[in-house]
Formats: C-alpha cells, structure tokens, sequence
C-alpha cells in the first residue's frame, strides 16, 4: 500500500509542476522580434565571429536594430548582404562589396611546424594534427573564417578560394519579380 501511494504522489507531484511549467512558459517566455529570427534563418550560422559579433544571432539582432550594415557578414558575401536587404526593406549598392565566394584554409606543407595554434582557433574543428606534426585541414568541415590564417605564427595557412566543381557548382538566380 505505501508502495502505490508513493508512485500515485509522485506522479501527481510531476503531472502539477508540468502544469505550473506550462503556465510559466505562456506567461514569462522571451518573446522574439520575427525580423530578427528571419535575418538569422539568412545568415550562414557558421558563428565565424569575422563580423564582429559572437555569433550570427547576434549579428541579426544588431542588423535589425540598425546597428549593424548588411554587409557584415564575409562569408555569405552579396547573397546575404541581399537577402538582409531584402527583409529589411533597405536598399543595397553591391559596388563596394567583393564577392570573393566560399573560401577554404590550406596548410602549407613547408610552413607548418606543428604547433596547434591552428586546431585551437579553429570553431568547427575542420583542422586535424598533433603536435610537431604537419596538419590538414578537412574541407567538408573549414567555413572559410581564416582564424587559423591570422594565429599562424609562420604564415602557412592560406585561404583560397573553392574552384567550382559539378559537386559545388549553384545555379545563379538573379532577382526575379513576381507577378
């Protein structure tokens, strides 16, 4: 008998905390500006950092504020800076803007030495090695950042841009109106 009241009085005690949770979301929940939400859906998500900010939910927080030019991101290039614009309602002058493409880190095998800075620094883990031993980088997994470039001590990583292949090539759509 002590056996099912307590399996009955904790299932009670679970079924009216998941109700208080419950009301607790509806009432305390963070509401979102949908703006915002839209701008980070058209942002890469790599969380490069090569913005300024600390990822890219907070790039599209500063963008929509106003804070922050559509143009910040490097990695999406004129695509993003588009898209941004597009959902801002702004106008974007693409004459300044380089459109490099994707980028990708190559070590360079007389450079390296071995010293790991490169693996540290790198936010998706796309370089592998050990200590004193030369590094890859893995290109399925390199964004393109270039902070492995800039902590390099010797200068042996360079970022060089994906030659287009059937495997990566995009059909470019220009702006087309709708009717």
């Amino acid at each position: 008998m002590t056996m099912i009241l307590s399996v009955v009085a904790v299932a009670a005690l679970g079924l009216a905390l998941g109700w208080l949770l419950g009301l607790a979301s509806q009432w305390l929940g963070a509401t979102t500006d949908p703006v915002v939400e839209r701008i980070a859906e058209a942002l890469p998500g790599s969380q490069c950092g090569q913005c300024g900010f600390a990822g890219c939910a907070q790039a599209a927080a500063a963008v929509a504020a106003g804070d922050a030019p559509v143009t910040l991101c490097p990695p999406g290039g004129r695509a993003v800076a588009e898209k941004l614009a597009q959902i801002l309602g702004a106008t974007f002058d693409p004459g300044n803007l380089p459109d490099r493409g994707p980028l990708l880190a190559r070590v360079r095998t007389d450079a390296c030495i071995g010293c790991s800075r490169c693996i540290k620094s790198c936010p998706t883990d796309a370089i592998l090695g050990a200590t004193k031993q030369l590094h890859v980088v893995l290109e399925e997994a390199c964004i393109g950042c270039g902070a492995c470039a800039e902590v390099c001590p010797t200068g042996g990583i360079d970022l060089e841009g994906i030659p287009v292949t059937l495997r990566n090539w995009r059909w470019h759509k220009p702006g087309v109106g709708h009717a």
